[in-house]
């Protein structure tokens, strides 16, 4: 029978056995077989289940995706000592032998309604980020080495690479009031602004006033960014404008949030 070791940093927090008969869910919610309480890790993040004659771990549509040794997965087969990272926690999957009776994967059991959960947090941390570059140079490259294939096997060179046009990447400038950075690079499909420790545009109060933890989301889709309130009060406004719902962000936006002024541009 295999092994999950759920681990953060270099303690060991939860050992849950994995059997071919079962399947193994992980995420926020209390329903998950192995459950991980922290913001960014989504309510049903992955699962770990034996397919044919191999134990396999899938993401499941996840907001932070999921890593194997260091890259994106969307569905990988697992061996002995491979490392999982879900949000800021990892995963240790030790298989030292398997069990002689093959089964079935376990079908999901009917569970009641879940408490309602805060909204996932995008993992913005140097670990991530490292990651996501690593998955797109070896997408990249994965790309690159077929013309050079091509090329070797007939002899001729082949035609040259159409190179996939650069993506602008929006910046938030602060103008007024305070926070952790005065210049923000909106590299992240998802930039958490407010007071929590997670936000990636984090807010500064004073001694009698707090910022809320999650103030606003600013989502990148393509070349577009938009902004949208996630507070109950609102506490965001685009050129002096409450907004109460999703907001495109175009060059030159004043983008103000609890008590934060700041612009929106392009970065050269």
């Amino acid at each position: 029978m295999a092994k999950l070791y759920l681990k953060f940093e270099q303690q060991t927090l939860k050992e849950v056995p994995v059997g071919q008969n079962t399947v193994i869910t992980i995420g926020r919610l209390p329903d998950n077989s192995l459950q991980v309480d922290n913001l960014a890790v989504s309510g049903h993040h992955a699962k770990i289940y034996w397919d044919a004659d191999r134990y396999v771990v899938e993401d499941t549509q996840s907001l932070n995706g999921t890593y194997v040794n260091n890259q994106r997965i969307g569905k990988q087969p697992l061996k002995d000592n491979d490392a999982i990272l879900i949000g800021k926690h990892t995963i240790l999957f030790k298989d030292e032998w398997h069990e002689e009776a093959p089964g079935d994967k376990a079908k999901a059991a009917v569970v009641p309604a879940l408490p309602k959960m805060e909204a996932t947090v995008v993992l913005d941390t140097k670990k991530a980020k490292e990651m996501l570059a690593q998955a797109r140079a070896a997408s990249a490259g994965g790309a690159a080495a077929e013309p050079a294939r091509a090329e070797g096997a007939s002899g001729r060179a082949s035609a040259p690479a159409v190179v996939a046009a650069k993506h602008r990447m929006g910046v938030m400038t602060i103008l007024e009031g305070k926070a952790d950075e005065s210049r923000y690079m909106l590299s992240s499909k998802l930039t958490v602004v407010g007071g929590s420790k997670m936000a990636t545009i984090k807010l500064k109060g004073g001694l009698f006033s707090h910022p809320p933890d999650v103030a606003a989301m600013i989502s990148k889709r393509e070349d577009k960014y938009f902004v949208a309130p996630q507070d109950a009060k609102g506490h965001v406004k685009v050129n002096g404008a409450d907004i109460s719902a999703q907001h495109e962000l175009n060059e030159g936006d004043v983008v103000q949030v609890w008590k934060v002024k700041m612009a929106f541009s392009w970065h050269d």
